[in-house]
């Protein structure tokens, strides 16, 4: 949930909550980030964040942090910190609302993803 829009100076500040960790067996997972589109300000097409997760397997809380690199306009990576290991992600977005991801989690094991958008 955006409780605050990104403006020109100002980041975005995101609620929300997710299936604890990569590699828990289960919990949850509340973050606050900050994020902020440098494209505008720096011209690189850049948008890191931050900000803290509280896990409820470990029942702790987490300094995260990551950065979005927009490659072309069909494509991207992110890289993320999830307070205890690091991620990469490939998106590659096709036909305006398909996405197909690949993930290398703490720099060993490879997934990959699919999504589809719906607008309404």
């Amino acid at each position: 949930m955006r409780i605050l829009d990104e403006t020109e100076y100002v980041p975005a500040l995101i609620l929300g909550t997710s299936s604890d960790r990569i590699g828990t067996p289960h919990g949850r997972s509340y973050y606050a980030t900050f994020s902020k589109n440098l494209e505008p300000l720096l011209d690189l097409p850049v948008a890191p964040y931050a900000g803290a997760a509280y896990g409820t397997f470990e029942d702790s809380w987490e300094p995260i942090g990551g950065l979005n690199i927009r490659w072309t306009d069909s494509s991207s990576s992110t890289h993320l910190y999830d307070g205890d290991n690091v991620h990469h992600l490939v998106h590659y977005t096709f036909g305006g609302r398909h996405t197909i991801g690949l993930i290398l989690v703490d720099h060993e094991d490879v997934g990959i993803s699919y999504s589809i958008g719906f607008a309404f």
